[in-house]
């Protein structure tokens, strides 16, 4: 069972030949506590996002929950509150480093183990006419960073990736296809 209404982690777990329902997810506050790395960030969101969700039905159930944040000159860059706040975080992502690092938590009813994968990700310096288009056009305004690397944005801005390029998409499946071997 996959609790996101993420359209990317649900088509990359298609992709990995999965067989998954969609658990509807409320509202979960995404904040977390003062002191967290930028490592343990999305690991403590998946969680969280995960112990939200009381709906295990069975023994044979997994539940797959995951959370994605894009850290850059330490600071989070999450999704953008509307196109100004979209612009800017391009802006900030602009000719930089930064790391997208997600967090994933497989659950059953007996354990649940959870794991981070992180890529590094580097921009070419982007004009202000890119980044508008780019988000008066594709709306990222669901994805943290404000971006999609599978998306204009990445084939035109993205100078070098160091990791897995579908983590910057929103899913280690590398790292989760392992993790499902060993957890099963």
């Amino acid at each position: 069972m996959l609790a996101s209404n993420s359209p990317r982690r649900q088509n990359l777990l298609r992709e990995l030949g999965i067989t998954f329902e969609v658990a509807a997810s409320a509202g979960i506050d995404e904040s977390w506590p003062d002191g967290l790395n930028e490592k343990e960030i999305p690991v403590y969101l998946a969680e969280k996002k995960s112990f939200a969700f009381s709906g295990i039905p069975d023994d044979d159930t997994l539940l797959i929950t995951a959370d994605t944040i894009v850290w850059c000159n330490g600071k989070v860059m999450g999704k953008p509150d509307g196109r100004e706040d979209a612009i800017n975080t391009l802006r900030a992502l602009s000719g930089c480093r930064h790391s997208v690092i997600t967090g994933v938590c497989l659950r059953s009813r007996q354990r649940s183990v959870s794991f981070s994968s992180v890529t590094r990700v580097c921009f070419h310096s982007l004009s202000d006419e890119e980044i508008t288009w780019y988000v008066d056009n594709c709306r990222p305004y669901d994805k943290a960073g404000a971006y999609g690397i599978q998306e204009w944005i990445g084939y035109i801005g993205v100078k070098s990736i160091k990791g897995s390029y579908f983590n910057v998409m929103g899913l280690p499946v590398d790292m989760l296809y392992k993790e499902l071997l060993l957890f099963v």
